[in-house]
């Protein structure tokens, strides 16, 4: 067989491009307007910047348009972005607590402190296609804000919700893992192991929906069985308070909104001490309405402390293989540079290859 160079180089490239552009502009439809994105993928801007690690729903929605959709090649530009822009302060930690919530749910009691919030989900959906939508009418289309508001009930939504959580912590019912006090800025830092429980949680708020599934999904399927109760899910704004640049002050500077959960697992001997069986935690939180990344990222980070508790006896208890497989930015990237060039390498296989042929065919 023989092997032709391809020629071409810069032009040739130069062409691709413009067909992916031909590709997304091709058919009969009209332009897909960044503020459509942003307003009705909603989910899916909401998934870029939490793995893009960069809240603009603008930009992310942006992405997703120059994407043709595809999260992963929509979350790596909104992160290129995002390495240039300059770090212009830093905020004290937050708490669940404040968010002003939109959506609050727990699984582990029917009664909980404020009520339960169902909120918008899908939950409670069936799975069945309205066709109804494939010619949906601008004015079907804005009734549905308009009947909304209303029927809005005139009892007003508390501002904030105490912690279901803080019923076990009553009875010390709750081994409680502390996160740490020192935030670990993961652009900075270089990655070595060991590294603290407040680096593992930013990598899985920026890591890929489905890694972090997987992994967790890991536990569930037999490997450290974990069938964890979710003790509270919130989805919500969150205020972000800087200081002031004079006074050094808080001051609420905007708000973003995330999803918090908040796992108790399977009681177990408490760790470190010959005290009573306790309740353990999992936490996750990440930009936007990510339900499934929360629960996943909570289940991981349960699991993560168990392995350093007692060492690591699978997959999702090693805080090494989790961090180093739930990036989806890195994993794409590696798994595309198998498209680059690889002549020389394969050449060399090729040759190893027909050499050991040779000489087998020649042995008596």
């Amino acid at each position: 067989m023989g092997y032709v160079a391809v020629r071409g180089g810069e032009a040739a490239i130069t062409e691709a491009i413009r067909t992916l552009e031909l590709l997304r502009t091709a058919g009969a439809a009209d332009p897909l307007g960044v503020d459509q994105i942003r307003d009705q993928l909603r989910l899916l801007v909401d998934r870029v910047m939490a793995e893009g690690g960069l809240h603009d729903p603008q930009l992310a929605a942006l992405a997703v348009k120059q994407a043709f959709g595809d999260p992963l090649e929509a979350s790596f530009i909104l992160r290129a972005h995002r390495s240039h822009l300059p770090r212009l302060g830093e905020t004290a930690a937050h708490r669940g607590d404040d968010l002003r919530v939109v959506r609050r749910i727990s699984s582990a009691f029917k009664e909980i402190p404020g009520g339960q919030v169902l909120g918008p989900s899908t939950d409670y959906l069936q799975r069945l296609f309205r066709r109804e939508l494939i010619d949906e009418s601008p004015e079907a289309f804005k009734s549905v804000v308009k009947d909304w508001f209303k029927d809005l009930p005139d009892d007003a939504v508390p501002a904030t919700f105490p912690k279901v959580l803080d019923l076990l912590r009553a009875e010390g019912l709750l081994d409680d893992q502390p996160a740490g006090t020192e935030a670990v800025d993961i652009t900075r830092s270089t990655l070595a192991f060991p590294i603290p429980r407040p680096a593992r949680l930013a990598h899985m708020a920026r890591g890929e929906t489905g890694g972090l599934l997987a992994i967790a999904y890991s536990t569930m399927r037999g490997y450290g069985y974990l069938h964890p109760t979710v003790a509270e899910l919130r989805v919500g704004w969150l205020p972000v308070r800087l200081p002031h640049p004079l006074t050094g002050e808080p001051v609420e500077a905007g708000e973003v909104l995330i999803t918090e959960c908040e796992i108790i697992a399977t009681h177990e001997a408490h760790q470190g001490s010959d005290g009573p069986p306790r309740l353990s935690l999992g936490y996750g939180a990440c930009f936007g309405h990510q339900e499934t990344k929360a629960i996943a990222m909570a289940m991981c980070d349960r699991a993560m402390v168990s392995g350093e508790q007692r060492g690591a006896r699978h997959p999702a208890e090693d805080a090494e293989f989790v961090v180093c497989h739930i990036d989806g930015i890195e994993a794409m990237g590696f798994c595309s540079h198998y498209k680059l060039p690889h002549y020389v390498t394969f050449q060399s296989d090729l040759e190893n290859l027909r050499t050991s042929r040779a000489k087998m065919q020649a042995a008596p």
